[in-house]
């Protein structure tokens, strides 16, 4: 069979959302503080004449930010004026590793994501859906704005904001978690979550296994003390295997991952079913996505993988994914089919965004 031809490394481009107030500018100001050796770009979208949002965040961008002022972005440009911006922001010369697109707090995120699967630039691809959520204000948010069940079913990552502002965090949670398909839901305060949830984080210098978890602690410290606590009840796991992993295995395994596993990202040796290609993973949540790439000459061909999560089964997964191994010599003709399912195509995101 045929195979997807290897195309240049494209930048995740990932939708932050949510209502007024729940959090969005505090988590990307968190997350440019947070990135290690990465560089962000950002489209910040603000309803109003003042862009009091975008203000907060230009300084820490500079020319990596494109400030849409005076109207929700899912109304004010289509996805060719939407392209322009975002080749600003992939601009080789700027050397951006993310993208986040802040959208105003009464965008559609529908829309949005849209507007990015339709996107016909190659240097971008769509990395999924945020919504913040307000744990203070859910229920009356929820009142006001019945839309937010539905928002909440689209998102890939929901980061539920402010826990520390009420006693009632548990069934917030709780209720939240109701309400997604299959979402990582991620409690927080003052918008600190991990930023490996949502892309890599580049190490400052090149070295060997960097893949690494802890790579985000190398780099830097909250001005308030709160070094290491980001993911105190997070676990993690890494898997490394000599051996090819059979693509019916292992799609079986994720679309049977367990409820808090948050991030899966990687590398992937599929054997017999494509010598010419690695395929890097990116999980966030029920979002899903291959891409493969030409194998770096020289190396040994690995399957490489990180697993994040909380409240995880670390060693029942591991011995699930020992068990994706394969040692057949010759490729199922129509083994990697599920696989290809999961390399970009944009008419099969509208669809089923997984």
């Amino acid at each position: 069979m045929s195979q997807p031809s290897p195309k240049p490394q494209q930048i995740p481009v990932v939708v932050l959302a949510g209502f007024l107030g729940s959090g969005k500018t505090t988590l990307l100001n968190h997350l440019l503080h947070r990135s290690g050796g990465s560089r962000i770009g950002a489209i910040v979208n603000d309803f109003g004449a003042i862009e009091i949002d975008a203000m907060a965040v230009a300084g820490a961008l500079g020319d990596s930010t494109v400030s849409l002022g005076n109207g929700c972005l899912c109304c004010a440009v289509d996805a060719s004026e939407l392209d322009q911006y975002l080749k600003r922001l992939a601009e080789p010369s700027l050397g951006i590793d993310v993208i986040v697109i802040e959208a105003s707090g009464l965008a559609e995120p529908q829309e949005l994501v849209r507007m990015l699967l339709a996107s016909e630039h190659p240097g971008v691809v769509y990395g999924g859906l945020v919504e913040v959520v307000d744990a203070v204000e859910f229920d009356d948010t929820r009142a006001r704005h019945p839309e937010i069940d539905r928002h909440l079913a689209l998102a890939d990552l929901v980061v539920v904001n402010k826990l520390d502002r009420t006693a009632d965090g548990e069934r917030v949670l709780g209720l939240v978690r109701s309400l997604v398909d299959r979402a990582a839901v991620v409690p927080a305060t003052y918008g600190r979550i991990d930023p490996e949830f949502l892309f890599d984080c580049r190490p400052s210098e090149e070295r060997i296994g960097q893949l690494s978890f802890d790579d985000l602690h190398e780099h830097g410290s909250d001005d308030d003390g709160h070094t290491g606590h980001l993911h105190a009840a997070y676990d993690s796991l890494s898997f490394v295997s000599r051996e090819p992993l059979d693509p019916r295995r292992l799609m079986t395994f994720l679309d049977s991952r367990p409820e808090g596993l948050y991030r899966i990202k990687g590398y992937i040796d599929f054997g017999p079913h494509d010598v010419r290609n690695r395929y890097a993973v990116h999980a966030v949540g029920r979002f899903l996505r291959f891409y493969p790439e030409p194998w770096p000459g020289g190396g040994e061909r690995l399957t490489q993988l990180v697993l994040i999560g909380s409240g995880i089964d670390a060693p029942a997964l591991g011995k699930e994914l020992e068990a994706c191994r394969s040692e057949a010599p010759h490729a199922d003709e129509h083994g990697m089919w599920g696989v290809l399912r999961y390399v970009r195509d944009p008419e099969a995101d509208l669809a089923d965004p997984a």
